[in-house]
């Protein structure tokens, strides 16, 4: 077995073709922007304060992202929900449900909730996964766990947005809490 290492510029693309054996095979390395580009990982966000934490400039190619939590909690009562946008953020339209061990389902159209009822006690761990089905349209599961409780959560869901994804939101349902501890960041990839 031989290895092949090709040193190229800062932009452009590098072909490399390989020989069939009817016909002609070109395989092409885009760059790193390219829709097939590798996962890219935010600058993480300490979710210590503010209403909402928003990350924004994702780039067109991206077909998912993950939205990360470790330790996050907020002062009030409100579920912690995931908002997505095109030029803004949208806040309507979301077909939503979270279910949790013990706990009755709930619904949302506000966004992607992560759990069934809130607690300004919560602590929140885990991921929640937004993949482009087609088009505009994505889709979301996740699972969220609460330390305090030894709870987990289970939600999925779905938003048809009217043009191409470029931010995630975190915020509450109710809007008004604070977040008051953790970390927050989104992992993207085309």
């Amino acid at each position: 077995m031989s290895s092949l290492a090709i040193a190229g510029d800062t932009s452009g693309q590098v072909t490399i073709a390989a020989p069939a054996v009817a016909g002609t095979n070109t395989l092409t390395l885009q760059a790193a922007t390219a829709t097939n580009a590798v996962n890219t990982l935010a600058t993480a966000v300490a979710s210590t304060s503010g209403t909402s934490i928003d990350f924004t400039g994702i780039p067109s190619w991206v077909k998912r992202l993950t939205v990360m939590f470790s330790g996050v909690s907020t002062n009030g009562n409100s579920i912690v929900q995931i908002q997505i946008g095109a030029g803004s953020v949208t806040t309507s339209g979301y077909l939503c449900s979270a279910i949790g061990t013990g706990d009755s389902p709930s619904n949302f159209t506000s966004g992607f909730g992560t759990q069934t009822s809130g607690n300004a006690a919560h602590v929140r761990q885990g991921s929640l996964c937004i993949k482009n089905i087609t088009g505009n349209t994505w889709v979301a599961d996740g699972l969220i766990a609460l330390s305090n409780t030894a709870q987990v959560y289970s939600s999925a869901g779905s938003l048809a947005l009217g043009g191409t994804l470029d931010r995630v939101r975190i915020t509450t349902v109710g809007g008004t809490e604070t977040f008051d501890a953790g970390t927050i960041n989104i992992l993207y990839e085309g």
